[in-house]
Parts: C-alpha cells; sequence; structure tokens
C-alpha cells in the first residue's frame, strides 16, 4: 500500500464498501447505483430520476448548471442553465463514482396527431413483378432475362434519366423497331448496375414490350409526429414507407403530404392487425413537401401552419434516457380529423446511445380506444407520446399477435433524421458563443 496514491486508494476503499454491501445483503441498491450511466444528458429546467439508491448520496461540481435532490429512496437532477459539470457520487463520505452531468439549452416542439395524406414519387421507376409475353417463339421475360430483379430501379436508359414511367415507353417502341438493345441501369441495394435489355413484340399485340410491371409513385396515410415552429421541418409515421408489392423502402426522389379524413377503422385482433381508412382532403391541398423517407419516418418541411387542436402550445422533448416505465398518452385520430388523446403505459425503454429504432414498448390502456380500435392499426404509425408534459417518441408497429402492444420510437433520433440539431447550443462542453 506504500507506493499508492489517495485516488488509487479511495478506489480500492470504494470497491471494498461495495462488495461490503453486496455481501450483507444491500444487493438491489449497490446494483441499482453500479447501473447508473457515467454520462447523462438532460434540458434546461428538466428533471431527470435516477435511481433508488438510499445508501448513497452525491454533490454536483457546479450547482449552477444543477443541483442533486435526494428523497428517502430516489435521486433525481434538476436541471439549470446550460453547460457541462460532474456529479460525484459517495459512499460513507467517500466519492466512489463520478457522473458526467450536461445540461442542453430548452428545446420545444409542436405535437402532432393529425391524420395525413403522403404521396411518394420514386427515384426513378420501380420493377414490381415479372411477367411473360407470348411471342411468335413462346413465351419469355426480356426484363427477367436481362437479371433485372423485383425491387430494383430504373433510373437511366440509353443515358437518359428516367423518372415517371410515361419516360419508358418511347424507349422500348424505338428499341423495338430499330432492333438496338436497352443500356439500363437499375439502382439495387445502394448500388447502381448496368445492363443490356432487348424487347419483343407481343404475338396478340403490335407494340414491344419488356416483360416488367413498373411503379413511379406510392401513397398511402399515417399520423404526424411533430412540427418545428422555427424551421417549419416535420416528421411523421416514425417508420420506413415501403413498397406494398416487394417490401422494400421507397427510394424518395420527392413528395407531398396533405390533410386526411378518417372515415372509418376495421378493428385490430389476435394476427389481423387493423387499419384506418381514410381520403384525402377533398382539395388535395399540398400542405409540405417529402424530402426523406427514412427508417426513422418521412421527413421534409410545411408551407402553412399546422395545430393539432387538443395541444397547440409547444412542448419540450425527452431524451431517451430520460423516458420512464409508466403511463403516457398518445395523439391520434379515430374519426374524422379530430385529434384526440389516448392513455397508454409505457412498458419498457432502451436509453439508447445512438439512433436505432423499437427502443419503446408501449400498451394500449385506454378503453374508448381499444373498442373502436382493438388497439394499434396502421395508419396510427406516427402517432406522437407524450409522457409528464414532454413529447418522448412515436407509435411505428404493432405487435401481430397482441394488437393492443407495439413498438415506438424516441424523438430524439426523429428530430435528428429530421435536420434538427438539438446540440447546436452546445459544442465539446462549452457552451456556443
Amino acid at each position: 500500500m506504500k507506493g499508492l496514491k489517495f485516488e488509487q486508494i479511495r478506489k480500492l476503499f470504494g470497491a471494498f464498501l461495495l462488495v461490503s454491501l453486496l455481501v450483507i445483503g444491500f444487493c438491489k441498491p449497490v446494483r441499482e447505483f453500479i447501473a447508473i450511466p457515467g454520462h447523462v444528458v438532460l434540458f434546461e429546467g428538466q428533471q431527470s430520476q435516477l435511481s433508488s439508491i438510499p445508501v448513497f448520496e452525491a454533490t454536483s461540481t457546479n450547482p449552477s448548471i444543477f443541483t442533486v435532490k435526494g428523497k428517502k429512496e430516489q435521486m433525481s437532477v434538476d436541471a439549470h442553465e446550460s453547460g457541462e459539470a460532474d456529479m460525484v457520487l459517495q459512499l460513507a463520505g467517500f466519492p466512489v463514482k463520478k457522473v458526467n452531468v450536461k445540461v442542453l439549452k430548452d428545446f420545444k416542439v409542436l405535437p402532432g396527431g393529425q391524420s395525413i395524406g403522403v404521396k411518394l414519387n420514386a427515384r426513378g421507376v420501380l420493377v414490381v413483378g415479372h411477367h411473360l409475353i407470348q411471342t411468335e417463339t413462346g413465351k419469355v421475360s426480356p426484363g427477367e432475362i436481362a437479371g433485372i430483379k423485383i425491387g430494383d430501379m430504373i433510373t437511366e436508359i440509353n443515358g437518359k434519366e428516367i423518372e415517371r414511367m410515361s419516360d419508358v415507353a418511347p424507349f422500348i417502341q424505338n428499341s423495338g423497331k430499330t432492333g438496338e438493345p436497352l443500356d439500363i441501369v437499375v439502382l439495387r441495394d445502394s448500388k447502381y448496375i448496368r445492363t443490356k435489355l432487348t424487347p419483343v413484340k407481343d404475338k396478340s399485340d403490335p407494340s414491344y414490350r419488356i416483360g416488367l410491371y413498373i411503379r413511379d409513385s406510392a401513397a398511402g396515410i399515417g399520423t404526424m409526429t411533430f412540427v418545428h415552429p422555427d424551421s417549419m421541418k416535420y416528421g411523421a409515421l416514425g417508420h420506413v414507407i415501403s413498397d406494398n408489392d416487394t417490401k422494400k423502402p421507397i427510394q424518395v426522389e420527392d413528395g407531398q403530404i396533405m390533410r386526411s379524413t378518417v372515415t372509418s377503422i376495421q378493428r385490430g385482433s389476435n394476427g389481423d392487425p387493423g387499419e384506418k381508412l381514410a381520403r384525402f382532403s377533398p382539395d388535395h391541398e399540398v400542405i409540405g413537401n417529402i424530402t426523406s423517407n427514412s427508417p426513422f419516418g418521412i421527413f421534409g418541411k410545411l408551407n402553412t401552419d399546422l395545430r393539432n387542436g387538443i395541444m397547440d402550445e409547444a412542448l419540450p422533448v425527452a431524451l431517451s434516457n430520460q423516458v420512464k416505465e409508466g403511463p403516457a398518452k398518445i395523439l391520434t385520430v379515430i374519426e374524422k380529423d379530430k385529434v384526440e388523446a389516448f392513455d397508454i403505459e409505457i412498458i419498457s425503454s432502451v436509453p439508447q446511445k445512438f439512433p436505432a429504432t423499437k427502443g419503446i414498448v408501449v400498451k394500449i390502456t385506454d378503453k374508448r380506444l381499444l373498442e373502436k380500435t382493438g388497439g394499434i392499426v396502421q395508419g396510427m404509425s406516427g402517432s406522437p407520446i407524450i409522457q409528464d408534459g414532454k413529447l418522448i417518441g412515436a407509435v411505428t408497429h404493432v405487435f401481430v399477435n397482441d394488437p393492443t402492444s407495439g413498438y415506438g420510437v424516441h424523438i430524439e433520433w426523429m428530430l435528428n433524421e429530421a435536420g434538427i440539431n438539438i446540440y447546436e447550443n452546445y459544442d465539446h462542453g462549452k457552451k456556443a458563443s
């Protein structure tokens, strides 16, 4: 022990105390102490519950940034001004663990809940199927022979960019007449592949064909999650939009969102997810664009103000480490265009350090919603989740064998995907000037 420095002795003594507590029966509080993360992030004016650790005490190295409050069996951190400081956890007066606390400038967004109509224009034309053409020599599919697969996106023919289905037909007929094969570029799994395709003439039709079913757009409905009032950026759905036939994500060239009205609901049951049936607003007014279709939802900018009529004031957001198990609410539409709040329970939440989907598990507990929908139904994706007056995430998926339960995504990652930097007033532990 002679050569040990004070810091090493302190750590050894702290470790000895922890082991001793475990041995004499204080297993639960000690384990909760050890499980406290070494880094905590929260916003000004917000509070974070750390754990039930009655054996320990804590102090802040800078009380102006945050204060530590300890109740009988609970410790919490109250954030003040933005900045960064350390919290020292002590056992019997000996410091045994240091936790870094970063306080971010206050940040708020408008919660959604509105039913929206979605129209996506693909980046090229999507191949959704093969078909055989009856020729004089037999049935063939030139597209399949050329190695084009379902889910491929045709982006270029003979050096010309393809944007719509109508762009394809002239190339096919010209190639059939000249006998020159088409030089085609397809996008497959983020890679561009070049191939040759020779159209053939249908025995019962004078036109030439390529043996592919193609589509250039998709439409559906979903739910708005949030709107950032300063930039008018929005996020919706909480998950990627995939093509119904290929089951692959649609690569977006552009798109639009419109208001929509729920006309009826097909109630869900075990093994058979329900669905909201809705129609676009009669005037088909475009209220925003779509610039991204990602695993965290669709994103873009609104060109008009959009309020839900139930929570029209901006709410603070919660980071993934602040979400807790217990009661919460979702905002969604089940009749016409009226946004309502319904009770749910947060069953579990993973305090994720990096963007990831399915970080929250929720269960519908609202009797009226259960009677009307059976639980989570298609079209409810994107419904914002509110807990303790904060927007914490969005509903994304339903459990097929239990429609009362499903997954949610943390709002932190949707904001990140929307290009909204909630850390913009903070850089490497120093306030932005």
